[in-house]
């Protein structure tokens, strides 16, 4: 039976966010709140009243978690089993899959498991058909052995943007999916015209650390850079604090991981911001070329994300540079990993 509602909780780093949406995924409503040390004191203040008075409840609740590693390549229900796997890829993504788990347990005490199913999806998931060309490092068999590969993330808004691409614009094989945010990813996706989108490429790896600069995390940093830290005595927690909360474009900046806030002070010709421009640009465009090339070429590039969406200047930066790519057609579509979410939980569900 189709559910009538589905509660989408998107638990990131430092907010939440809830969708009430339908089966098609169109949004009833839609709420955010931000918090910073207690998640389950902000749920019982916020959720649990409208969970108490919801007329009727939701009868899906779906939550996004980060990493599914290499076994959870779909919606998957959530059992005491799959709870228990889910708890030991939380170091691969600390800052996403621990919080997301808390919400996931918090709701469990409050909800009848026989009338609400809770189910997960996995920003990993959609990069499940990377060839083994794209998902290896070149790093010995008994540690590729151990499952460390290169994951990707941003799949499920990937998705969204693929899915709605290929609705919209039937002659777009080649897409490059860049979603531009706190966090960013670039994604490079086949759009064949009798199957579903494929993922061919992507910045993100073993971790959402990987990549393109973003507002606090590093993006790629060369390994031997970091040996050279530890060797200095720098501990591997102040390396992993460093590079997730303390670089990107609040490190080259010194001022702020806002974009707006740096176009802002650039504009006023201050250095750091307009350093952080000048380097996201450069590893932005590094990235489009290199997706590009995975594809063999490109019809369609599409920019989603808070910045993607909105950063104009941006937008006419990339099309200026990117001219000599032939015939590429340039997109904006707005995120929606919400809305994907609750179809195919409910798509799996039925």
């Amino acid at each position: 039976m189709t559910p009538h509602s589905i509660l989408v909780v998107n638990t990131g780093s430092s907010s939440v966010k809830l969708a009430l949406c339908v089966a098609s995924g169109r949004r009833l409503w839609q709420q955010q709140r931000s918090w910073s040390q207690d998640l389950p004191a902000l749920l019982e203040t916020w959720l649990a009243p409208w969970l108490a008075e919801a007329s009727p409840p939701p009868e899906l609740v779906v939550h996004r978690l980060v990493h599914g590693g290499s076994r959870f390549i779909a919606p998957t229900p959530l059992t005491a089993e799959v709870l228990t796997e889910l708890a030991t890829l939380v170091p691969l993504a600390p800052l996403h899959n621990g919080p997301a788990l808390e919400a996931i347990q918090w709701l469990q005490g409050r909800l009848a498991p026989q009338d609400i199913q809770q189910w997960a999806c996995f920003d990993t998931a959609f990069h499940a058909s990377l060839g083994e060309a794209a998902s290896t490092y070149a790093i010995p068999a008994h540690w590729r052995q151990q499952g460390l590969r290169r994951y990707g993330f941003h799949g499920l808004n990937h998705q969204h943007v693929a899915e709605t691409v290929a609705a919209c614009e039937p002659a777009v094989h080649r897409l490059i999916s860049c979603h531009l945010g706190a966090g960013c990813s670039l994604c490079a996706i086949r759009i064949p015209p009798d199957g579903p989108p494929r993922s061919v490429d992507t910045t993100m790896g073993f971790t959402p650390l990987e990549g393109l600069v973003m507002a606090s995390r590093s993006g790629s940093v060369d390994p031997g850079l970091l040996l050279h830290l530890l060797r200095q005595g720098v501990s591997a927690s102040e390396l992993d604090d460093t590079l997730n909360h303390h670089s990107g474009l609040l490190g080259l900046s010194e001022l702020s991981g806002d974009m707006r806030e740096l176009r802002l002070r650039a504009a006023e010709q201050h250095a750091g911001a307009q350093l952080a421009i000048a380097v996201f640009r450069h590893r932005l465009l590094q990235g489009i070329g290199a997706m590009a090339a995975s594809l063999g070429g490109v019809d369609a590039i599409a920019l989603t994300g808070g910045i993607g969406e909105h950063d104009q200047a941006l937008a006419t930066e990339l099309e200026e540079a990117l001219g000599w790519l032939p015939a590429v057609r340039w997109l904006r579509v707005p995120a929606d990993e919400e809305g994907l979410m609750a179809r195919l939980c409910v798509a799996a569900a039925t």
